[in-house]
């Protein structure tokens, strides 16, 4: 079984984000507006969103299941107030339910959190835990930097996060660290603003004693980890001027990669530098990158090319493929036995 640990719904029916624009409308209105009705989407409107989308890539590129959530770049954490946040994140994970219902072998949800510049991320715990206790979610997308490229959050080890880590514990979820989009005009969203909140949260993580308070919290660092694999010999040389332990020993039993790495050489690098224990197979798609490789005639979001292109055994494979991800996100065993889904 070939599971994908990274996919948003990028192609969700328009009635979405014309409720979205809406809902941020009510803040331009004079007095108190009435916030908007969720949207109307039929069952049919979902099929052909994905369709000729994520389940025709799917069936064309050979995998099986995707972890799927909102729009990374549509959660807009920023926009509006905590209040919005909420409506929208639930409106979200509600169509992410509606997905998963229908198409229990292809997909298994992952929500988002309605988080808000300033707000307690405690607050987001209602949520999640509607989303794993309700609605079957196996984990959640964390936005390091609800501002969208200002950072003016405490560090993911502050304890001003602690309140949600005792959840993600309590439910036995993951999440994976994924900013939103930027706001900031010196932050490309997905060229720059996603890979900096990924290398600087591996850092975060190197300069503390997060995992000794959570020894059972998981995170999952998207994008092949940003800059880190590439500088892993820095990290190790920070890890031990700072009088730290090993990186294998202060993060590898919390701390996890996935694949979204668009050329060959990168994910060879991944793979030989990050054990692979720690990796799982992901591609993004639809997503940050949607063209064709000039070079390859394929396109660069075709991640499972690249690892099929590595000269790994068979049990490895299956690790990268399939076992990691039931390991990382243990409640997706649940999910496959309820969709009769089974097998290595």
């Amino acid at each position: 079984m070939i599971i994908d640990c990274h996919g948003h719904y990028t192609t969700a029916p328009a009635a979405l984000q014309a409720f979205r624009e809406a809902q941020l409308a009510t803040l331009k209105s004079a007095g108190a507006a009435a916030a908007p009705q969720a949207p109307r989407i039929s069952d049919d409107e979902i099929r052909d969103s994905l369709e000729n989308a994520q389940l025709k890539l799917q069936r064309e590129r050979g995998t099986d299941l995707t972890i799927f959530s909102p729009r990374a770049s549509a959660m807009g954490h920023h926009l509006g107030n905590e209040s919005i946040s909420g409506q929208w994140s639930r409106v979200c994970n509600d169509l992410i339910h509606r997905v998963c219902e229908l198409y229990p072998r292809n997909f298994v949800g992952v929500c988002q959190l309605p988080q808000f510049p300033g707000a307690a991320p405690a607050h987001s715990a209602a949520e999640l835990e509607r989303c794993v206790t309700e609605l079957g979610f196996i984990g959640c997308n964390l936005n390091p930097d609800p501002s969208g490229g200002h950072w003016n959050s405490p560090p993911l080890t502050d304890r001003h996060w602690y309140a949600l880590y005792e959840k993600m514990v309590l439910l036995d979820v993951p999440a994976m660290v994924h900013v939103s989009a930027s706001c900031n005009p010196n932050f490309h969203a997905t060229g720059a603003h996603y890979l900096n909140a990924d290398t600087t949260a591996f850092m975060q993580f190197l300069t503390s004693d997060l995992f000794k308070d959570f020894p059972s919290l998981r995170f999952i660092i998207p994008h092949g980890g940003g800059a880190v694999p590439y500088h892993w010999g820095r990290f190790r040389g920070l890890a031990q001027d700072l009088k730290r332990p090993p990186l294998e020993e202060l993060l590898l039993k919390n701390v996890y990669f996935d694949t979204c790495v668009y050329h060959l050489p990168g994910v060879e690098l991944l793979c030989k530098v990050v054990p692979l224990e720690n990796i799982l197979f992901g591609s993004e798609m639809v997503g940050a990158v949607r063209g064709i490789d000039p070079r390859t005639g394929h396109h660069y979001d075709d991640t499972k090319r690249y690892l099929d292109a590595l000269p790994l055994s068979e049990p490895d494979r299956q690790r990268l493929y399939c076992h990691n991800a039931r390991r990382v996100y243990p409640r997706l065993n649940a999910r496959l036995s309820a969709a009769g889904v089974g097998g290595p």
